[in-house]
């Protein structure tokens, strides 16, 4: 049985929803209480402010994203299987998350300045294990390619939230074949 979300959690996951659908401007504190039953001063008992909400969303999102990449790196018994599980990492996480990769793309600029630099460090990092597992698995990438392939991946996958043609399970293959697919051709799976 799946253990129920703490009150902290309902509440960052409302928010998601929310800053995705209107924006961070575009929602209250009072917003993000009636979404989670509770009137929007009882979020200060869980939360010092909206900037600190949006800023532990943003910081958790690239923290998983960071810690559930090199885990699966660090397992993987080869460079194509690595990147073979980074790919399914990040679509699954867009799958599965899209709200909050929407409110990562468009609220960067929202967070205070230190919780900014901690997520774009956190970011860095990320993208790095990619560079790596990239230059592993495709040596004739240089660092400036795998990098821009990195990030071409990432806009491709993080695209998901703004398509629903396809159910979940399809679009993660499709997903899947067409980043390993852009990266080489050599790592692509049926």
């Amino acid at each position: 049985m799946a253990e129920k979300p703490s009150r902290r959690d309902q509440i960052l996951n409302a928010a998601a929803e929310l800053f995705a659908r209107h924006g961070f401007h575009g929602v209250g504190i009072d917003d993000i209480g009636a979404a989670v039953g509770i009137s929007g001063p009882a979020l200060y008992r869980h939360f010092r402010s909206k900037d600190a909400m949006l800023g532990e969303m943003l910081t958790s999102i690239s923290e998983r994203l960071l810690d559930g990449g090199q885990a699966r790196v660090d397992a993987a018994s080869s460079a194509s299987e690595a990147l073979q599980e980074l790919v399914g990492w990040h679509v699954d996480f867009a799958l599965d998350d899209p709200a909050l990769i929407t409110v990562q793309m468009r609220n960067l600029a929202n967070l205070t300045d230190p919780d900014r630099r901690r997520v774009r460090a956190l970011q860095r990092r990320y993208v790095e294990v990619w560079v790596e597992t990239i230059r592993r698995t495709v040596p004739d990438f240089d660092e400036p390619t795998a990098r821009a392939a990195a990030h071409a991946v990432f806009g491709l996958i993080n695209s998901t939230p703004h398509s629903a043609h396809l159910d979940r399970d399809q679009m993660a293959a499709l997903l899947s074949r067409m980043a390993l697919a852009s990266l080489t051709p050599a790592v692509v799976t049926s």
